[in-house]
């Protein structure tokens, strides 16, 4: 079991700065769409960037930056996906003829185990969700502006892996501790890697390696995530997509009165939809031995029109 600590007194964030960055960062993003339809942060990925993401692909090497869907319950996930195969039935398997192997699947899209993507009605804050859409569209029926629908046609863009670890000389960041802006400019800088405009930016903090070498733990209370500072370098950025292996936000938290302030900033403030949970252990070796940080990134959430959230398997590309 990890334990739980509060996070270093230099990285707490007060009510009033959290509040103040909020402003700032939700005044910077505005919320019409641009004319391709794209609203939020993904203003940022263009037709144009989405075309020069193409040119990262040069080895033809694709990797899963999702992890296996967990079906047994744990600490981090005492309710696991449902999963049964449902046929052939008795005997048929062995009879002549066709018949067909069966599955039926089932689970809590925004839990602590399995990788999955937030669409923009999943945020709901002071009564609303991103740019003043009511707070009852989060829960409505059919396509909705900010549910799932917006991504229907996926995202697809250039990746940049940052790893915080990495940087720092460790294996994992332990449950608690926070990735700053400087910790990314950092990563940034020993893995010779620049994040720009319309980039997936998918941050290691090292949970999944955590989690294979010592065993799950109680995720909800204690992980590794994103200090809300860290959001004012995706916005300076322009980033499109924040995805972590982690939650993205840490826990305990930075601001004592606002549980997920990084979902607040990124999904409510900015519009930008987050990818919690994947997985980054293959990706990093594949990175190490390409000798580059960056590739070509395709995410293909399900079509559930007014989702708030989607079971997913990102494609890194090299």
């Amino acid at each position: 079991m990890a334990r739980h600590h509060e996070p270093p007194a230099g990285r707490r964030m007060s009510a009033r700065d959290f509040r103040t960055l909020y402003e700032r960062l939700r005044a910077a993003a505005g919320s019409a769409p641009d004319p391709h339809g794209r609203i939020g942060a993904l203003r940022h990925l263009t037709p144009e960037r989405v075309a020069a993401a193409a040119a990262e692909v040069r080895l033809g090497h694709t990797v899963s930056l999702a992890a296996p869907i967990q079906t047994r319950a744990g600490p981090d996930d005492p309710e696991p996906a449902e999963y049964r195969v449902t046929g052939p039935a008795a005997g048929e398997a062995t009879a002549e003829g066709l018949h067909f192997a069966l599955d039926r699947f089932a689970m809590n899209v925004h839990g602590d185990a399995d990788s999955h993507l937030d669409a923009l009605n999943h945020v709901i804050f002071d009564g609303g969700l991103y740019g003043g859409a009511p707070a009852g569209d989060a829960g409505a029926a059919g396509p909705r502006p900010l549910s799932l629908d917006a991504v229907r046609d996926g995202i697809v863009g250039r990746g940049v892996l940052l790893d915080v670890p990495r940087a720092r000389g460790v294996p994992w960041l332990e449950p608690g501790d926070h990735v700053t802006a400087g910790d990314l400019t950092a990563a940034e800088a020993a893995q010779g890697v620049r994040v720009g405009p319309g980039d997936l930016l998918l941050v290691r903090v090292g949970h999944r390696r955590r989690r294979a070498e010592l065993g799950a733990w109680e995720a909800a209370s204690a992980r590794a995530g994103l200090h809300p500072d860290a959001l004012s370098f995706a916005a300076e950025r322009q980033v499109a997509v924040l995805g972590s292996d982690g939650n993205n936000d840490t826990a305990p938290g930075a601001v004592a009165d606002v549980a997920f302030p990084v979902h607040v900033l990124a999904v409510h403030a900015m519009g930008m939809h987050l990818m919690d949970y994947l997985s980054f252990e293959e990706l990093v070796g594949a990175c190490e031995r390409a000798g580059r940080w960056s590739f070509l990134c395709v995410v293909a959430p399900l079509r559930l029109p007014g989702a708030t959230g989607s079971p997913v398997n990102p494609i890194a590309v090299l």
